[in-house]
């Protein structure tokens, strides 16, 4: 008899635990797909800027912004974009995984590291292995905004600008399909030429600027950086 309502006992828990992880996995669905829905959106946002910046750099040859020159500076700056917490599986992990292979590369090569993150799991990563963090930001929660991150992020842009960096990389995982993701470390600055091209066939237009195309151009491709770092 003890024994029969000792297996009951187990099976009535085993059947909350289903419940439990049921109710966590309807609300796991529900953020990913908000989650889906807010990078899609932005989307448009950040293509609009870069095909006015390549317009602009088009119509104006002769002015090259400071995100499209190469330094030489012997410092690199890395953003790490990871989760505020844990229970995701391999996503931090194989992130951070890159990252440390990225981070002896240039260490070997005798190139200096100036690192933001974006949040706590990379933030503890770094404080681990004594990396020099000049900036970060966490437990941005569900929905992000921009503006909290543009003090972090325009950290690495200014140096960058200033030519103390050589190079601005972007750590992050790709989101593919609920089964994989993929850890990237994308090379952020300078900007890639081919990343600014007017498209084959597309109409080229002019503008009339205010105060002057200098100033415009400027502004646009600081937005254009942050909204890739925001996606």
């Amino acid at each position: 008899m003890a024994a029969g309502k000792e297996i009951r006992g187990k099976i009535k828990s085993v059947e909350n635990t289903k419940k439990i992880t049921k109710a966590m996995e309807m609300v796991s669905v529900s953020k990913m797909r908000k989650a889906q829905e807010r990078m899609r959106a932005a989307r448009p946002y950040s293509e609009k800027i870069r095909n006015i910046a390549a317009n602009l750099g088009k119509a104006n040859p002769e002015y090259t912004h400071a995100f499209m020159k190469k330094n030489d500076a012997k410092a690199i700056g890395f953003i790490i974009v990871t989760s505020d917490k844990g229970l995701c599986g391999g996503l931090n992990t194989n992130l951070l995984r890159a990252v440390t292979a990225k981070l002896r590369e240039a260490q070997s090569a005798g190139v200096a590291i100036e690192s933001v993150a974006i949040g706590s799991k990379g933030l503890g990563f770094l404080n681990r292995i004594g990396a020099r963090v000049v900036a970060h930001v966490t437990h941005l929660g569900d929905t992000p905004h921009l503006d909290k991150l543009i003090g972090p992020v325009k950290t690495l842009l200014d140096a960058y600008a200033e030519g103390k960096l050589s190079a601005v990389y972007l750590c992050y995982t790709k989101f593919i399909n609920t089964i994989k993701q993929e850890p990237l470390v994308e090379q952020l600055l300078p900007l890639a030429a081919d990343s600014l091209q007017v498209e084959e066939g597309q109409h080229s237009w002019d503008y009339i600027y205010e105060p002057d195309a200098q100033s415009v151009i400027d502004e646009l491709l600081v937005r254009y950086v942050e909204s890739l770092v925001y996606q």
